[in-house]
């Protein structure tokens, strides 16, 4: 299945549904011009039912991201064991596992960043989210480089070069936005003295 492919919610809890609608429509059209009842719509359920499960829509937007956070951080650590992120390819692994993600059609761009942009200044708890997101983003890559005392700092910016492609790839082609990113890799992956031994 595509990350970004819709769940099928067949079978779901009606919060289940409204959650997992909510997640589809915030992240591809966006959360300020998806409404409520848009939502109730969609979900198949009734307004009583909704305000039940979530009495707001900031409710709403901050379970949302945290659903996305685990959807996200399970397929990202999927894609770099299946490209070879914790066998012999290590932090070269980010490169096609985004490559992976960019691809997809239902592509959007980061759903935590997006939704700062969106919400951020109205609701504070969006930004907590995303910053602990992109926490676990680093500490997931941080996983790929060998032990060293610049391996934290290494992956802070292996993780802001990463947040770069992501958003360069909502206006550009996935091997143009992915080309900073690649060259970062191969100048942590062979630091500048080994490189001066081998010329």
């Amino acid at each position: 299945m595509a990350f970004s492919e819709p769940v099928d919610l067949a079978g779901k809890s009606p919060r289940e549904r409204i959650l997992l609608t909510a997640h589809d429509l915030f992240y591809c059209e966006g959360i300020r011009a998806t409404g409520i009842d848009r939502v109730i719509a969609e979900a198949g359920v009734t307004k009583v039912t909704f305000y039940r499960h979530f009495p707001s829509k900031n409710k709403l937007i901050i379970e949302f991201l945290d659903y996305r956070h685990e959807r996200w951080m399970t397929w990202f650590k999927g894609a770099l064991e299946r490209h070879g992120g914790h066998r012999s390819k290590g932090v070269a692994a980010l490169v096609p596992a985004l490559n992976e993600w960019f691809s997809d059609p239902g592509y959007r761009g980061c759903a935590f960043l997006n939704s700062v942009g969106e919400v951020g200044q109205a609701i504070p708890e969006v930004v907590e989210i995303t910053r602990n997101h992109k926490h676990d983003m680093t500490e997931a890559i941080e996983t790929l480089l060998p032990a060293a005392r610049s391996r934290w700092a290494d992956a802070k910016a292996l993780a802001l070069a990463v947040d770069g492609a992501i958003l360069h790839a909502q206006f550009d082609s996935p091997a143009e936005a992915l080309k900073p990113l690649e060259r970062l890799v191969k100048m942590i992956k062979e630091p500048a003295p080994a490189r001066a031994k081998a010329s």
